[in-house]
């Protein structure tokens, strides 16, 4: 059901044609006029009528909750087609208009229903105040919260080496499992609290929040929005490797389209929709682009699987003001997003450990530590049980199983992987999802050996998760008190070599040296500030530098420098070519983009 609800000084109407459908209605029903009333426009859709009590249940309890806003003294109940095109049976729309205007009577409401089915001409006044249009969809998924505990629980084991054990008995090596199995089961740390990365990521001038923009939207400086290029550069390269199609898709869609709003309602509240004259939403994920993309298309047994995958920039979820925090949990993310398109069952199991093993291998590429939840319903556990032991065996750790009694959402079964922050809660990385709905929902059809259609199943893969979480799990782990020097992947610091001259007298030869490792791809700058080197070297500490140069006389005559490694803390002697070589040592196989900032210190803007 799709419902308008206008809080307005008056609304007046008169009947003027009746329609086919038409209800029959009493004289004085043919007009009315009502002073401070709060009018629900609504549109009852085909996929009401599963469930209609479900609907006015739950129709009642929003006009409720809005006029506990407002403060109406009237409602008004107002049939009104336009606000939908998969309009439900005429029979039931007027059943369920009646069952809400009997059920908010009862809760003591002057309420009045204009007649459904006529023609008819109506003045309205906006009160205009902020909540005085509210447009809302309400489905027949919300349920009472008695009526939830009456269903059976999850089930959750811990999955190590073929054998399940007791969650709350078994003896965690991994303290990071082990806070992770706390949180789920909502025994862990509470979710209030600044994590580190805040501080981290301003200090370090990767970005801050955008106070002219909505919360959860974030400004981004030149280091950052490097270090996000060089992961979708990352990701890319993988997803292509493993035979995706990159595709690029609109950010927001009509939810007039049955699939895309059935599909969007398993979001509910987090639906992040447009003020237009269409009901528009921003997509949380590239889903919609990529079903679409490969729905228009013709395929056979032979293109499975198929897989397109897109870097959203971005995607957007309406999550809660208190939850919005940081990197973790934003409104405006950036998702890369893999669908793989499969015939069956057993190809789509065999592309999800594919999929697995690069979630995995992302993890030790970044050097951050992901402990995994795998959940299935029961009855996909009970068919797939072998090859979900031999798939937790291919992770290589223990990890938390979920069993699900029902599947509650379009995925059977999917992992995810998370890294752990500071203060002991998940930060959720990538996913890999078994779609068993989707296929069918978008009409996405391939034609088999036999030359019958078949609907696809379809995997959401997301290799890292959004890059936003990527970065800050990796701040996360610096603020670890493990001894270690704080420090992001040499090949993912903005500034991977710094050169201090110690005079102006070092300052060419400084630069000349630079050039030579720029020459072999490499991130490098000069401190040619007025600093004393002392100074010099404490402000490339403070920036997290992985190799620092000092170049005084001696340097400039013997061509061999004293650096400092930040990674192990040592100092060693180096040639311009040992320097080179052990960079790039690192960084082998990783992506590079050049220095976004001027090579001299001196020139950058202070962005804090």
């Amino acid at each position: 059901m799709r419902v308008l609800l206008i809080h307005s000084d008056y609304i007046k109407y008169q009947v003027k044609n009746k329609t086919p459908v038409a209800e029959e209605i009493e004289e004085a029903q043919e007009n009315g006029a009502f002073d401070e009333a709060l009018v629900v426009f609504s549109s009852i859709e085909k996929e009401d009528e599963e469930n209609p009590s479900a609907i006015v249940k739950n129709l009642v309890a929003e006009v409720i909750k809005t006029n506990e806003e407002v403060n109406a003294e009237k409602i008004v109940l107002y049939p009104y087609a336009h606000l939908s095109s998969s309009l439900g049976a005429p029979k039931v729309a007027v059943q369920i208009l009646k069952d809400a205007e009997e059920a908010l009577k009862e809760e003591g409401l002057d309420v009045f229903r204009v007649p459904f089915g006529w023609y008819k001409a109506f003045e309205i006044s906006c009160k205009g105040h902020p909540l005085s249009e509210l447009s809302r969809t309400i489905t027949a998924d919300a349920e009472e919260e008695e009526e939830k505990e009456e269903k059976k629980p999850s089930t959750w084991l811990i999955f190590k080496d073929g054998e399940t054990f007791d969650p709350k008995k078994y003896n965690y090596e991994s303290k990071d499992l082990e806070k992770l199995v706390a949180y789920e089961l909502g025994e862990g740390a509470s979710d209030e609290g600044e994590p580190p990365h805040v501080k981290i990521m301003r200090e370090k001038e990767l970005c801050d929040y955008e106070l002219a923009s909505d919360i959860g939207n974030l400004k981004w400086y030149p280091k950052g929005r490097l270090v996000r290029d060089l992961l979708a550069d990352y990701v890319y390269n993988f997803v292509v490797d493993l035979g995706a199609m990159p595709i690029e898709t609109p950010i927001f869609y009509d939810l007039a389209n049955d699939a895309i709003r059935e599909h969007a309602a398993k979001f509910g509240e987090r639906q992040y929709k447009t003020a237009t004259k269409k009901d528009l939403m921003l997509r949380f994920a590239c889903c919609f682009g990529a079903f679409r993309v490969l729905g228009g298309s013709f395929l056979t047994w032979k293109n499975l699987p198929a897989k397109v995958y897109e870097l959203s920039t971005y995607s957007f979820r309406f999550e809660k003001r208190g939850e919005v925090v940081g990197l973790k949990r934003l409104r405006a993310f950036t998702m890369p997003d893999m669908h793989s398109f499969c015939a069956d069952m057993p190809q789509a199991l065999h592309e999800f450990d594919a999929q697995v093993d690069m979630c995995v291998q992302t993890g030790v590429d970044l050097d951050v530590n992901y402990e995994a939840i795998f959940r299935a319903t029961e009855d996909f556990y009970e068919e797939n049980k072998e090859w979900m032991e031999a798939t937790a065996k291919r992770i290589g750790k223990p990890l938390l199983l979920e069993i699900l009694p029902e599947r509650k959402h379009y995925w059977s079964c999917k992992i995810d992987f998370a890294a752990i922050d500071y203060l002991g809660r998940p930060i959720e990385n990538p996913t890999v999802q078994i779609d068993v709905e989707s296929g069918r929902r978008f009409g996405i059809e391939y034609v088999d050996e036999n030359e019958n259609p078949q609907n696809p199943i379809i995997l959401h893969c997301s290799p890292t998760g959004s890059v936003e979480r990527v970065i800050c799990s990796l701040l996360e782990n610096t603020a670890k008190e493990d001894g270690i020097s704080p420090m992001l992947p040499i090949w993912l610091s903005p500034s991977q070599v710094r050169i201090l001259p110690i005079g102006e007298k070092h300052l060419d030869y400084a630069n000349e040296l630079a050039d030579k490792i720029a020459a072999e791809n490499i991130r490098v700058d000069v401190d040619n500030s007025d600093d004393r080197v002392g100074k010099k070297i404490r402000n490339a500490s403070k920036e997290w530098i992985p190799y620092i140069v000092v170049i005084g006389d001696k340097e400039v005559e013997t061509d061999n420098y004293n650096v400092t490694v930040r990674k192990t803390g040592e100092k060693l002697d180096m040639t311009a070519d040992e320097l080179i070589a052990s960079v790039k040592e690192e960084t082998e196989g990783m992506p590079f983009r050049r220095l976004p900032l001027p090579r001299n210190v001196s020139e950058r803007i202070n962005f804090k």
